[in-house]
């Protein structure tokens, strides 16, 4: 798998609002590991698109159910959630008028995708069939890329495909050792068109990390210390980590909080 250098990150700023269903978000803390992400993204050599928070979205603050991004187009998604459909349409402007990225819809009114459940490995689509992507979803993905093979996953419980494994470098998938990790992980295997090669960790919140311009994210050892010791005995590349316990308690994990973007010199003609 080449490894893409993305150029570009659209993130938005964290409404006052933004909590879980069942505890509250530190909204200091919050935003301060919000801020953090958004320097380390530019450390690595991003140019990040700050979005301003909208507190009537309190889930805003989540921009990678918006989109899909690949090869210089981006699919608008139809998030399960009807209330997110304003976060869409914020999505879409950006992506237009900001990056000038050819814009893909989806065409069957049926169909719930939220990019939390889209995995792309370089080579391949993954999709998760959770409670908010549905079989329709997934024939988006597939139409909008077809130079990619595209494979629906069915995912346990309340989550979304990439709370359970995400890319951690060239054909690496990261997955947690729990049970319904290693179930997402089996199905995966038995249905991937390329084989890839699993980094198993210790704690199933480590398995979501951003690969992006030859280096792995992952979150700090205070938050994850079996899973950080495998990342320091495994990972032979270059590897940043970064506190995330306050935002993830209501998102998939570091990959929530950002739209990463390749815009090729030559966008391609949809």
């Amino acid at each position: 798998m080449a490894a893409f250098r993305y150029t570009h990150a659209v993130v938005s700023r964290i409404p006052n609002s933004v909590k879980t269903k069942d505890e509250d978000i530190d909204l200091n803390a919050a935003k301060k590991e919000h801020e953090n992400y958004v320097r380390l993204l530019r450390e690595l050599g991003l140019d990040v698109i700050e979005l301003p928070p909208d507190e009537a979205l309190p889930d805003c603050v989540f921009v990678e159910d918006c989109a899909v991004v690949c090869n210089g187009a981006a699919l608008i998604t139809r998030p399960g959630a009807p209330h997110r459909q304003k976060e869409v349409e914020t999505i879409r402007v950006v992506l237009k008028k900001e990056l000038n990225i050819p814009l893909v819809e989806m065409s069957n009114i049926n169909a719930k995708l939220d990019g939390g459940d889209v995995l792309f490995t370089g080579r391949e689509f993954f999709v998760g069939i959770s409670q908010w992507t549905n079989e329709g979803g997934a024939g988006a993905v597939a139409a909008a890329f077809p130079e990619y093979p595209c494979t629906p996953i069915k995912v346990p419980g309340p989550k979304h495909l990439k709370s359970y494994i995400t890319i951690g470098g060239p054909d690496l998938l990261c997955v947690g050792v729990g049970k319904d990790s290693q179930e997402v992980l089996k199905r995966m295997e038995r249905e991937a068109t390329f084989s890839y090669q699993t980094l198993t960790l210790p704690e199933d919140e480590a398995a979501n990390v951003l690969y992006l311009n030859g280096t792995l994210v992952h979150r700090a050892a205070e938050e994850i210390p079996l899973s950080f010791k495998i990342f320091g005995e495994k990972i032979d590349y270059s590897r940043r980590s970064i506190n995330y316990s306050q935002l993830s308690k209501h998102s998939s994990g570091l990959s929530s909080s950002c739209l990463l973007v390749r815009r090729a010199k030559h966008i391609r003609s949809i």
